[in-house]
């Protein structure tokens, strides 16, 4: 299921989804005490963390980690932890946890196990999932062009993180699997731009997954994404 919220412009988006956000992560920490929050990088939402970074609520009973991040240095440009420290851990977000993805040299076997074991046990199941989407369709680091694709959109795979190696873009990447991403309480959807709503429309028009990875959120029956889209 999805639901299709438009803004005339990419301020009242972020200022919108800011307090969405900010709502469901006061509720959950006074109802369990905690909240967690996995966002996704790129330049799209660099004005929502931001927004988000300024609201007043317990930021140290919140954990942050992203959806995906390469595995590169934390000094990189492609780096989605280094976009979110320089971004959304900041202002009064500066007392917020932080998940790291990227842990070590090596994306090892024993590295993914360790961190399965801590996400499932610390963050799942998140309370807010922010996703981006790329002009292929897809979606945190589901690419359809990887060989891990089956695997990744797996209902029955059991690994909560997983290393996916993408043919048609750089780094090997960590990427939270779409099991575990579906148990998520709250889903958005965020994008901008008359490029990214044509891609949103082609996804839309079919529900082949494996073609474009962001169709298997937009047509599940239990989840409900919420698409925020500005110009």
């Amino acid at each position: 299921m999805y639901e299709i919220n438009e803004f005339k412009a990419r301020e009242a988006l972020d200022s919108a989804l800011s307090d969405k956000v900010a709502n469901i992560l006061i509720d959950a920490i006074n109802l369990n005490g905690k909240a967690s929050i996995a966002v996704s990088g790129g330049s799209t939402p660099k004005g929502f963390f931001n927004a988000l970074s300024k609201k007043d609520l317990p930021w140290d009973k919140v954990t942050i980690t992203l959806a995906d991040e390469r595995w590169v240095n934390i000094d990189s440009s492609d780096s989605n932890t280094r976009l979110v420290h320089e971004n959304l851990l900041q202002n009064k977000a500066k007392t917020a946890k932080f998940f790291h993805l990227k842990q070590g040299d090596e994306l090892s076997q024993e590295t993914l196990a360790d961190l399965n074991l801590a996400a499932k046990s610390s963050l799942l199941p998140l309370d807010v999932l922010i996703l981006g989407m790329g002009g292929d369709g897809h979606t945190a680091s589901l690419f359809p062009c990887s060989d891990e694709i089956s695997e990744a959109l797996s209902t029955d795979n059991d690994n909560v993180l997983m290393k996916v190696v993408p043919k048609t873009a750089p780094h090997q990447r960590i990427t939270f699997s779409f099991a575990s991403l579906i148990t998520s309480k709250n889903t958005f959807l965020h994008i901008s731009s008359t490029a990214k709503k044509e891609v949103l429309e082609k996804a839309l028009s079919d529900d082949d997954k494996f073609v474009m990875p962001i169709r298997a959120f937009l047509n599940h029956a239990e989840v409900n994404t919420q698409v925020y889209w500005a110009e």
